[in-house]
């Protein structure tokens, strides 16, 4: 099974959110070294939380840094934009780095609704996506748009042999949808709903999926939140510090990570048992124990690829966490 990393560049409490973005760098390339497939980085705005607001500098920076690892965005929030910069963009990171891009694209705005009407004024560009998409398509790959179109013999450059691929995200069934319309990969955000909907998104991708030129039968993967550490009771006490975020968040508070000694408040009774129960589902453990969990998950959803994302307040602990999985998983660095 291919293991991936989605890095968000969680900020975290007493460290600047310059560090952050520059240890988001760092993962990357020890992430390379472990033999990951892909290191994916995240697209939001004006968010306390997740301090990575433009994944194609961080990929370029990425890029530099790295010699075999996919890189990619997970993703880019296409309303905001216009196609065609995307484009271009993309293009640029292909030449830095032929066969090694993924354009993984999402319609929700990665932020709120304030904060996307001021990166695109139009409040109806999300009903465009479809159209935005295929666009896109046709830019990245080099391939004019038809007669008619404002977009008639105009080209993304640079221009080469190889192009980015395009990935579509979701965490529904309309994501799933149109990435087996459009024939494209398509990546299930597991870790945005707990996992709920992912059984019936696959299969809509599955069954309704139409071979393109770029893909000829469904490649799907699935995003889970993940922590690992030494002993399953280590992995639990570092887990308090995602469960604290969690349960502030259901109250609207939205900040960095606390560690997790400082993480423990005082919760109401429908707190408590919410708490329990995300503990208990939570995918967490030792290298053992996550990587049963795991590989339990991708046999029951049948995908072959799972990214992971982990946050902690310490990045040697996250580092640590990833490092696990790659011995659990016996990754090998491509050459």
């Amino acid at each position: 099974m291919k293991l991936s990393i989605l890095d968000q560049s969680a900020a975290a409490h007493g460290r600047g959110q310059d560090e952050t973005i520059r240890q988001t760098l760092a993962l990357a390339q020890q992430a390379e070294a472990w033999g990951y497939h892909r290191f994916w980085v995240s697209e939001h705005h004006s968010h306390p939380s997740i301090v990575g607001t433009a994944p194609e500098v961080l990929m370029a920076a990425i890029a530099a840094r790295t010699q075999r690892i996919r890189l990619g965005s997970a993703g880019v929030m296409l309303p905001h934009y216009a196609a065609l910069k995307v484009a271009e963009q993309f293009r640029v990171l292909d030449a830095l780095a032929p066969r090694r891009i993924d354009l993984g694209v999402g319609r929700a705005p990665g932020s709120d609704g304030r904060t996307a009407q001021l990166l695109n004024p139009d409040r109806n560009a999300s009903e465009r996506f479809p159209q935005q998409v295929m666009e896109l398509q046709a830019w990245v790959n080099g391939q004019n748009l038809p007669p008619g179109h404002p977009g008639h013999k105009v080209y993304a450059y640079p221009q080469s042999d190889t192009a980015p691929d395009i990935w579509m995200l979701g965490s529904s069934d309309y994501g799933a949808q149109l990435a087996a319309h459009l024939g494209l990969p398509y990546a299930f955000a597991y870790f945005i709903t707990d996992g709920q909907g992912a059984d019936e998104a696959l299969q809509i991708y599955r069954e309704t999926f139409r071979p393109s030129a770029g893909l000829q039968k469904p490649n799907a993967a699935l995003c889970v939140w993940a922590l690992a550490a030494d002993t399953d009771e280590e992995a639990l006490r570092l887990f308090e510090s995602r469960a604290r975020w969690k349960m502030d968040r259901n109250l609207g508070r939205i900040g960095a990570l606390l560690p997790p000694e400082d993480a423990a408040r005082d919760y109401s009774p429908a707190e408590q048992f919410a708490l329990e129960r995300l503990r208990e589902g939570a995918l967490i453990g030792s290298a053992a124990t996550l990587g049963r969990k795991l590989r339990q998950l991708a046999a029951r959803l049948e995908v072959d690829e799972l990214v992971l994302i982990t946050w902690t307040h310490d990045p040697a602990a996250q580092s640590r966490s990833y490092e696990l999985m790659a011995q659990e998983f016996a990754l090998t660095p491509s050459t």
